[in-house]
């Protein structure tokens, strides 16, 4: 029975193998050059000069920032600001009852016009030795220490005003009318905005990248189309033993008070002296385990070759700015690259170029650029 089978269906797969082979034959790979061309996007690698740069963050610090306390116990009579008031140095900001002080300072205001006149009568008396030098001395001291209770109780007077200690925009009102404070008792925060600190830290071995002066720039996530301009204001004098880093400060202008202290950002240290590099835009790159990569277009080479093929190239990178990347090595100012689409490309494969939708790449790209 079983070689009955074999005999019926033994040529019948024979037949269907051979029908196969032809077919595979009609429709097998082409030739080279056979396939359509690819329409890209390119860019031509081309020299440009950046400024040397070093990136780190930073968190935002008042250039001045106190809380604003009492020093004296009180109840609180007026208060003189409101929450967010930009305030001048001097100006006044809340006072507390005095009505005590008042009465003391009347008290010792005739005390001491009492202690003056005995004294210019004693000194009348001494001079006529009508008295001793020791009663005269005695007299001389009681004038003395009621002129240092006026002043005491003057002193005490004053602090019962509070003024703010320099100009600067005030926070959340923590106080009212009527509240008793304690000594310490925290009444407002206030801030200097302008200039902001942007303290950050570098290895000890970038040390030497940071030098009052220098130029930085700050971004900021709330800000994402804006960068804040500063310069290195001063350095530290010892590096940290336990990092091993250098802290260094930057005054940033903010004369619109957009800044605020607290704010976390990326800080850009710009070095004075710039140099020149061989960038492409980073759309033109082809991210690879194995290696980086560009796709070079190249006219096609050979017997009745036509049109533009590319050539697949490895690539060294190095720091990127805006849409470009720098090629430290692998590419040549002025050569063509493919800058859209290369995760479809192969090496040797046809292009056409067309670049009349091409997206322009931009060293400082804004969201308006697209």
């Amino acid at each position: 029975m079983i070689r009955t089978a074999l005999a019926v269906f033994l040529p019948i797969f024979a037949i269907i193998a051979v029908v196969i082979g032809v077919k595979a034959k009609q429709f097998g790979a082409p030739p080279p050059g056979a396939f359509p061309a690819t329409m890209v996007d390119s860019d031509i690698a081309e020299t440009q000069t950046w400024a040397r740069t070093t990136t780190t963050t930073t968190t935002l610090r008042a250039s001045q920032g106190v809380e604003v306390t009492t020093e004296l116990p009180g109840i609180v009579r007026a208060i003189h600001f409101e929450s967010g008031d930009s305030v001048e140095k001097g100006q006044l900001l809340i006072e507390l009852d005095n009505t005590t002080e008042k009465a003391q300072l009347a008290a010792a205001k005739a005390s001491a016009e009492l202690a003056q006149t005995d004294l210019k009568r004693a000194k009348e008396l001494r001079e006529g030795r009508v008295i001793s030098q020791s009663e005269y001395d005695a007299i001389i001291a009681r004038a003395a220490e009621a002129e240092a209770q006026l002043a005491q109780i003057q002193s005490t007077l004053s602090k019962k005003q509070i003024f703010a200690p320099f100009s600067g925009r005030l926070g959340i009102r923590e106080i009212d009318i009527g509240q008793y404070l304690t000594p310490g008792s925290s009444i407002v925060s206030l801030q200097n905005l302008d200039p902001l600190y942007a303290d950050f830290t570098l290895p000890q071995k970038q040390i030497g990248l940071a030098r009052p002066g220098f130029e930085v720039e700050l971004s900021i996530d709330a800000y994402p189309d804006k960068t804040f301009s500063g310069t290195v204001q001063s350095t530290s004098s010892t590096i940290d033993a336990t990092t091993r880093s250098l802290t260094v400060r930057a005054a940033m202008e903010n004369p619109e008070q957009t800044l605020l202290p607290g704010m976390f950002g990326t800080v850009t240290l710009i070095q004075p002296d710039p140099v020149e590099v061989v960038a492409i835009p980073g759309t033109a790159i082809s991210y690879q385990s194995y290696g980086n990569s560009v796709f070079v277009i190249k006219d096609a080479e050979g017997e009745n070759a036509q049109g533009k093929v590319v050539e697949q190239r490895f690539v060294t990178l190095g720091p990127a700015r805006g849409d470009f990347v720098a090629i430290l090595d692998g590419l040549e100012p002025g050569e063509e690259v493919v800058s859209a689409g290369v995760f479809k490309m192969s090496n040797g494969a046809p292009v056409v170029v067309d670049n009349s939708r091409k997206l322009k790449a931009e060293l400082d790209p804004k969201p308006a650029n697209g």
